[in-house]
């Protein structure tokens, strides 16, 4: 039985032609990149590669890039270095369905005696603006808003909350980490002054990821060590890393155009044919306003663990939110949010293509779906 891989969302396979560019860095060009020497500057001249590949993905000059260990830690040291860069500002407003590396830091931030405004979405998942511009006062240091939900790929209008918070002079944050590379992302035309990117999510290396930042804006580092990054984040290159950013920022920038149309049918053929022949699915989140990838369906009354346990084990990999909250047995926190009810939520189940996705895998899981759900509806009380 073939395996089929439908959970890109929480991470994508790496490109071949990807590990072709990194090797090298592995075997033969493995200088420290703040080395004087020969060898160093080669490794040096390959990060700078990098960082024009990323900015050019993104529409940012190079300088505007700083390299982090992932896409956590790149909102992390957004977050904690706007902060710190502010320190008479003791306030941030976020939303109530961000990525945990954005939550769970606002709840130890508000350990530390800061200030969080947690905003609401509706039903459908989408943001509640007019919340948002209410929450924002004097003490107010940055707005942290994702792109895209990463359970339900419900997309939050950026153009709408980066005007309110340009009229209230605040710094906006934007989580881009499922939306780069999928969708075309112009910082020069965003009214974004951060913005977070992971490389695992566009087919490159875990434990890479990419932190814009607006020319002008004050951040101060997290990671205190070398001169790296231009003083924002300290400690040797991950080389080898960043140059699979690089690489894999290009080949997504190549493909933006050509694979968005065919994902999308295989996205909307996928959901179409679930809902049509299992009675018990629906779907969350707005349909229109969302990311081609993703959709997120709920099969009334079934648990979603004990669903994904029955498709894992027929060669079907899916997820039922994000991979950082994984273990838990409560619902998903966006479904809460967006107030889908208990019996839906807990059978929640989400499905993310990616343009390694075939048609060939989508039928298959159609054909095997069905009597999965049947079986395991059979034994549910």
């Amino acid at each position: 039985m073939e395996s089929i891989y439908l959970d890109n969302n929480a991470t994508t396979r790496i490109d071949d032609r990807v590990v072709d560019t990194m090797l090298p860095l592995l075997r033969e060009q493995y200088g420290n990149p703040s080395s004087m020497h020969k060898m160093g500057q080669l490794a040096a001249h390959r990060v700078d590669e990098a960082r024009a590949q990323v900015a050019t993905l993104i529409g940012a000059r190079p300088r505007e890039i700083v390299f982090t260990g992932g896409g956590s830690e790149a909102n992390n040291l957004a977050i904690r270095g706007v902060l710190a860069a502010r320190p008479t500002k003791r306030h941030v407003v976020t939303t109530a369905v961000e990525h945990d590396s954005v939550l769970r830091l606002c709840r130890q931030l508000e350990r530390e005696g800061v200030r969080v405004t947690y905003c609401g979405v509706d039903k459908l998942g989408r943001l509640d603006l007019d919340q948002l511009a209410d929450a924002i006062d004097d003490e107010t240091a940055l707005v942290a808003v994702m792109h895209a939900n990463n359970e339900t790929g419900v997309l939050f209008p950026i153009e709408q909350v980066g005007a309110i918070t340009r009229r209230r002079n605040v710094p906006l944050l934007v989580d881009a980490i499922q939306t780069v590379g999928k969708i075309p992302v112009d910082v020069a035309s965003l009214p974004v002054d951060f913005l977070t990117i992971a490389g695992h999510k566009i087919h490159g290396p875990k434990g890479v990821g990419a932190l814009y930042v607006r020319r002008g804006k004050r951040l101060r580092p997290l990671i205190i060590g070398g001169h790296q990054e231009r003083d924002l984040r300290g400690g040797t290159e991950n080389t080898a890393g960043i140059v699979g950013l690089g690489a894999a920022a290009e080949l997504a920038a190549k493909r933006l155009a050509d694979e968005a149309g065919r994902i999308t049918r295989l996205r909307d053929r996928l959901e179409a044919g679930i809902c049509e022949r299992i009675s018990i699915a629906s779907i969350n989140g707005d349909r229109e306003h969302r990311l081609l990838n993703t959709t997120n369906i709920s099969f009334r009354t079934l648990e979603a663990e004990a669903l994904l346990l029955l498709l894992s084990e027929n060669g079907i990999y899916v997820s039922s939110g994000s991979a950082c909250s994984s273990g838990s047995l409560e619902p998903s926190h966006v479904l809460q949010a967006m107030g889908i009810e208990p019996e839906r939520a807990h059978g929640a189940v989400r499905f993310s293509l990616s343009g390694f996705t075939t048609e060939a895998e989508i039928d298959q899981t159609l054909d095997r779906l069905p009597a999965l759900i049947d079986r395991l509806a059979a034994v549910t009380p």
